[in-house]
Formats: structure tokens, sequence, C-alpha cells
């Protein structure tokens, strides 16, 4: 049951952040098979001040042979 979290800055419309979860929910399915029932995205905010304890660090640098796509970087 994939589920996805998305971490971006605060100040994106309610209107954006389900655009991309719809995006995110419709591409998983059709890639991986699975029906809508199993697939869950969340959106969470974090500061700009917060970003690199938050998410740069843990999530990103802390784990770069789980990354496929990494910053900066077509893959």
């Amino acid at each position: 049951m994939p589920h996805v979290i998305v971490k971006l800055w605060p100040g994106k419309s309610e209107q954006q952040k389900r655009q991309v979860a719809d995006a995110i929910s419709k591409d998983v399915m059709n890639i991986l098979n699975y029906g809508e029932e199993s697939v869950s995205v969340a959106i969470e905010e974090v500061s700009s001040k917060s970003w690199a304890e938050k998410v740069y660090k843990p999530d990103i640098l802390d784990n770069l042979e789980k990354l496929y796509k990494k910053p900066g970087y077509t893959m």
C-alpha cells in the first residue's frame, strides 16, 4: 500500500496541494497497478528555516542510497 509524503515549504494553495496529490496518486496507481483504495498522499509543510534540520539532512543527505531523484539532478 504506497503512502507518499511530500514535504514542501509553506505557501502553496490548497488547490495546488490537491493537484499534486492527485497527480502523484494517479501515477502510482498506473505505474504500480494499485487501486485508488491502496494509495495515500500526505503533504507536510516545513519552514525554510527548519528545512535543513527536518528534511535535507535526515531524508536526503542521510539517505542518498534510497533516493531515485536527487535534488538538482535528473535521474
